[in-house]
């Protein structure tokens, strides 16, 4: 799927390296499930979404690139996973290079996730969990007009402290109504 500035495209190998820039950053991390990231540490974790296009089973999920359309390069990655079938929910998370931040390139990138949960999977509900501290995520969520459903207080052991998590939603029937009255 491509927008005006940015491409989703299947992760392909030869991503590793430029994920692995972003996802080795300590910084990137510190909201995340995970340390900084080497390219074997990343096909580790995500070699099972890595190339998937289908959300089935207990570890179905899609992963996608995000590439900048006017030099190819790769800024971010996407995921779309936790299938509960019998619900039509999915869940969604990103991970985007601080580099490409701070120009809307996010924002765009999962709008268009978002469109093809709904029009591509045709899923019913996306959610997103995000740390209570990671204010930019928060913030992108809220731009792309998810509702904060839930705030868990000091729920987690997370990283050294307790933290907090928030919950995001959206209803394809919520997202539908927003793109009309977009257009």
């Amino acid at each position: 799927m491509t927008s005006e500035r940015v491409r989703l495209r299947p992760f392909e190998e030869r991503d590793l390296e430029a994920m692995a820039a972003y996802r080795g950053d300590a910084e990137v991390c510190r909201f995340l499930p995970f340390e900084p990231q080497s390219p074997d540490d990343i096909r580790a974790r995500n070699g099972h979404l890595m190339g998937g296009t289908s959300l089935e089973g207990e570890r179905g999920g899609v992963m996608l690139v995000i590439e900048r359309v006017d030099d190819g390069a790769v800024i971010g990655d996407l995921v779309l996973f936790h299938l509960d079938a019998g619900a039509g929910s999915a869940e969604v998370g990103w991970v985007v290079s601080p580099a490409a931040s701070g120009r809307g390139l996010a924002t765009e990138a999962v709008r268009a996730l978002i469109d093809t949960a709904f029009d591509v999977y045709g899923l019913r509900r996306l959610t997103a969990q995000i740390d209570a501290d990671n204010v930019r995520s928060a913030a992108l969520a809220e731009r792309l007009g998810m509702r904060r459903e839930a705030h868990f207080v000091e729920n987690e052991w997370f990283k050294g402290r307790w933290s907090d998590l928030l919950v995001y939603a959206v209803l394809d029937r919520e997202w539908a109504a927003a793109r009309r009255s977009a257009s």
